[in-house]
């Protein structure tokens, strides 16, 4: 796919129906596309109240968003997704919700598998898979070993997973290191704590959606979005399409990065970039 802009569909696709309401939706820069998104997937317990059904109905229509947003990001050609999909935290719901949710890992997983492969999709799980069931925990080891020569997408799922217990364990790797002699605690330095999180060989996210309205990163990916943009929508994850995908997009093409530094400062940087 060329740089340039991108119709709100993909190329070989015609919307139904009237044109979008807002012109500014019909384009997007596929040259300034981050380079990993990750998604805090709010709001399928919500999506099922909203309509009378059980919270867990809300879960199982999630499923559909997650394939569409993973297609939509294979499309763009994003280098990286990671999706919150369970936290340690959510280890203290109804034990009934968990093993919907449970279940719904192990269906997913197999019944995707062949789509991961057709699409070049590599699958990487990070958290405490140990706590999964045997059988989701098999069913992420199969996948995850199918998929790990494809080169395409690299989609992320953060289940069982507390951005605190994270860092906790990378510290006591350092820490063993530093008592058993093979490192000096001045030589700790932000590169080697990055080193020892679960997300070592992965860049840091560009860019942070949550959907469903809540204000907060509720322990997820603590260092690694020092610097990246977060963009929130009222919007349930369930009801979160292409459409919405594409517009949070846009917001971020909106944005200016500026590491610390200052807006003059930064332009200066990418002038310098773009001419050298």
């Amino acid at each position: 796919m060329q740089n340039g802009s991108l119709q709100l569909r993909l190329a070989g696709e015609r919307p139904a129906g009237p044109e979008p309401a807002q012109p500014e939706l019909q384009h997007l820069r596929l040259d300034r596309l981050p380079r990993h998104v990750a998604i805090i997937m709010d709001g399928n317990g919500r999506w099922a109240q909203q309509r009378g059904l059980p919270r867990t109905e809300g879960h199982k229509r999630a499923k559909e968003t997650v394939r569409t947003i993973v297609e939509t990001s294979r499309e763009l050609g994003l280098s990286y997704l990671t999706l919150y999909a369970f936290s340690s935290e959510n280890w203290q719901r109804p034990s009934a919700e968990i093993r919907v949710l449970m279940s719904l890992f192990r269906r997913y997983l197999r019944s995707e598998l062949d789509r991961l492969m057709d699409y070049n999709i590599r699958l990487l799980a990070l958290g405490d898979l140990a706590r999964l069931p045997g059988a989701v925990r098999s069913a992420f080891d199969e996948a995850i070993f199918a998929t790990r020569h494809n080169t395409g997408l690299t989609v992320v799922l953060a289940v069982s997973y507390g951005a605190r217990e994270e860092i906790v364990a990378a510290v006591r790797t350092l820490a063993r290191a530093a008592q058993e002699g093979r490192l000096r605690p001045e030589e700790i330095d932000e590169q080697s704590v990055a080193r020892h999180l679960w997300t070592a060989d992965i860049p840091d996210p560009d860019f942070l959606i949550r959907t469903g309205k809540e204000m907060r990163i509720s322990n997820f990916l603590l260092w690694q979005l020092a610097y990246t943009e977060l963009y929130v929508t009222d919007t349930l994850w369930p009801d979160f399409d292409r459409e919405h995908f594409f517009r949070s997009l846009l917001e971020y093409q909106r944005r200016q990065r500026r590491f610390g530094r200052t807006a003059e400062q930064q332009t200066l940087k990418g002038l310098r970039r773009a001419v050298g």
